[in-house]
């Protein structure tokens, strides 16, 4: 809307310009009434055309996209439109949400593409299995406790044979590793005394110690 102003005040063609721009020509003069709002194109409430500082001076949104630029250029290279939002808070004193912000970022182009989540380990309902006897399928799983008088948590995890429902091996301590998780499960595959062709299943929540490349690996070695 301001390079249409700019353009028609040097003289060139109004209707030539909103065209050119695609802009409607009532846009055009509800914004030249209404100093400072721009109506969305989509229709709805109108949405101003600037944010207030901290004292209350009005600062518009060509202005804060300047603004935007130079951190980019300067220290928020990198920076998604959350912490931008940041930045323009404390160098800027601007009052702006980061709703805003993304907007403007998005009006400029300088947002990075979505990241695409890649899942390792889809979570799904495990598959149902017929245990027929003992050291066939396991569980695991990680459990919490609290020391009371000392504000602190500890963990527990555990090895279960589904089974015959006994703990076979656990881990208790005040943190929890996949080191932990690997150490725990040799132990309790040599109190079962159980080889790698027994071809033992061992079902999980897919927790962080268990999707770890070494628990992976482990159990590849052990033939779990």
């Amino acid at each position: 809307m301001l390079i249409a102003q700019s353009w028609i005040s040097k003289g060139f063609s109004k209707n030539l310009i909103l065209k050119y721009l695609q802009i409607n020509r009532s846009t055009y003069y509800y914004q030249v009434e209404h100093e400072g709002y721009i109506r969305q194109q989509n229709g709805g409430r109108p949405i101003p055309g600037y944010s207030l500082n901290m004292v209350g001076i009005k600062v518009c949104d060509e202005q804060i996209k300047e603004h935007i630029i130079d951190l980019i250029e300067t220290e928020a290279f990198g920076y998604g439109y959350y912490k931008i939002t940041i930045l323009l808070k404390r160098r800027y004193t601007l009052v702006i949400n980061a709703k805003k912000v993304y907007r403007l970022c998005k009006e400029l182009r300088v947002l990075h593409p979505q990241r695409v989540k890649k899942i390792k380990y889809p979570k799904r309902i495990a598959r149902n299995r017929q245990i027929t006897g003992s050291n066939q399928l396991w569980e695991t799983d990680l459990k919490y406790g609290y020391i009371h008088g000392e504000d602190r948590f500890f963990y527990i995890l555990s090895y279960l044979d589904v089974y015959d429902r006994s703990i076979i091996d656990y881990h208790i301590g005040l943190n929890c590793t996949a080191d932990a998780a690997v150490f725990t499960l040799s132990n309790a595959l040599k109190a079962r005394s159980i080889e790698q062709s027994q071809n033992l299943v061992i079902r999980s929540d897919n927790g962080p110690q268990f999707i770890s490349n070494l628990f992976e690996e482990s159990c590849n070695t052990l033939g779990v």
